[in-house]
């Protein structure tokens, strides 16, 4: 076991070296290690990660609470008050169309699934993955405006999502008798409670950060670490109440973030530990989920990976951006890069431990197809669509300096990719608070 552990963390640090020279191959992060994963997994046998389901549970549950929070933290909802209409029209119109169409297709063409499943299926493939497209992300030819739609819509969606899976997930355990009858009910309780606890908890720790630090009582070298503590915080205090702590941990990061309560180095520092994890979580699946599933991958479930990329998500695109001002164009480029990624892995792993051995085996591997075909097809496409969208757009009124909102992290990249994208477009990033 150490040497397996010695072996992660040398993957991490030989990764660390050349991250900026496999930037110039178009390998994001995921992908290098979801290729890792596969290579040095259950092929070889290089990477033995003997992880018990309870340890891959933690290690999803941490990840996604500081992805949820850190997501949320880092908004300003004044500096993405220009473009709050289409935002608006992504994550209120786009985002239901998507899990509604994807619970329908799911329910039509998976076997033997009920309508609970469906829906769990249809949210846990709705949120959106930036990283997985990072190369767009960091293009200057890419509109600054277009990155930054798409960067905001996955900061948010995968929050959004999560009450959702919660609430399909309890659904399924009430229909096959594993909880209670009133699991559904049960649920959306929790989902109450963790909303009102995590804006409780997100303004008052915002508050006494930004007070103590005006006062000289706290270091801000020390303000990372704390921020850390208090996202896990909001979770785990929460269930402790009854509520629910993803959602807990989501709007506590959204009414953290509008206190203005920490610098933006001391988020940089909370997003930076986030990324580590969800690089971790990028190599467990590759080495322990994709060849689990492997054999229960079926014709139904490839299907609905390719229909879950495109009509399943770019139709709710284009519906919810008629009357936009933006063009055909620009339409199907925003819903193209909708790559499903880092949530839907850990709302997969969460399924592992939450349903039974049927309805894992008729859903986790629709889930884990889906993620591996992104993977794929966003990989090879993020830079020659790009570049083609680019150009073609190099005359259109697009293409505003960054401002603040542009600094939204993508996850599982450098911090600074989108400031070196920009200054080599030679317009520079924007100074104020995300």
């Amino acid at each position: 076991m150490d040497g397996t552990f010695s072996l992660v963390l040398l993957l991490l640090f030989l990764w660390c070296l050349c991250s900026r020279r496999m930037e110039r191959f178009e390998l994001t992060a995921p992908a290098a290690f979801v290729l890792l994963g596969l290579l040095l997994g259950e092929g070889t046998g290089v990477l033995d990660l003997p992880l018990p389901h309870e340890t891959v549970k933690v290690l999803a549950e941490i990840t996604l609470v500081w992805v949820l929070f850190t997501d949320a933290a880092r908004l300003s909802f004044r500096a993405l008050r220009p473009e709050l209409g289409l935002y608006l029209r992504l994550l209120g119109i786009g985002l239901p169309l998507c899990v509604c169409l994807g619970t329908l297709l799911a329910a039509v063409l998976l076997p033997g699934v009920s309508g609970w499943t469906a829906l769990y299926v249809g949210a846990a493939l709705a949120p959106t993955d930036a990283a997985l497209g990072a190369t767009m992300m960091v293009n200057p030819v890419v509109p600054a405006r277009i990155r930054r739609l798409i960067n905001v819509e996955s900061g948010l969606n995968d929050g959004i999502a999560t009450p959702l899976v919660v609430l399909a997930l309890a659904g399924v355990s009430a229909a096959e008798g594993t909880a209670g009858p009133d699991a559904s009910g049960h649920a959306l309780v929790q989902l109450a409670v963790g909303a009102a606890y995590g804006a409780v908890v997100g303004l008052a720790a915002g508050w006494l950060l930004r007070t103590t630090l005006r006062n000289g009582w706290a270091a801000e070298d020390f303000a990372g670490a704390g921020v850390l503590a208090l996202a896990l915080l909001g979770y785990t205090s929460s269930l402790a109440i009854g509520g629910n702590g993803f959602v807990a941990a989501f709007v506590a990061g959204l009414a953290f973030g509008s206190t203005h309560g920490a610098p933006q180095r001391v988020l940089l520092y909370v997003e930076q530990t986030a990324s580590l994890l969800s690089v971790l979580v990028w190599l467990v699946f590759g080495a322990l989920l994709l060849p689990e599933v492997f054999g229960h991958f079926t014709w139904q479930a490839v299907v609905y990976a390719v229909l879950s990329l495109t009509v399943i998500r770019m139709l709710p695109v284009a519906l919810c951006l008629i009357g936009s001002g933006l063009d055909t164009r620009t339409v199907l480029f925003v819903g193209w890069f909708g790559p499903r990624g880092l949530a839907s892995i850990i709302f997969g792993l969460l399924a592992v431990e939450e349903l039974t051995a049927p309805d894992t085996q008729a859903t986790v591997p629709v889930v884990a197809c889906t993620v591996l075909l992104s993977v794929l097809a966003h990989g090879l496409t993020s830079a020659p669509l790009a570049n083609r969208y680019g150009k073609a757009m190099s005359t259109k009124d697009l293409g505003r300096a960054p401002t603040a909102a542009d600094e939204l992290p993508v996850r599982g990249m450098a911090a600074g990719g989108l400031h070196r994208g920009w200054r080599r477009g030679g317009a520079g990033p924007g100074t104020g608070r995300v």
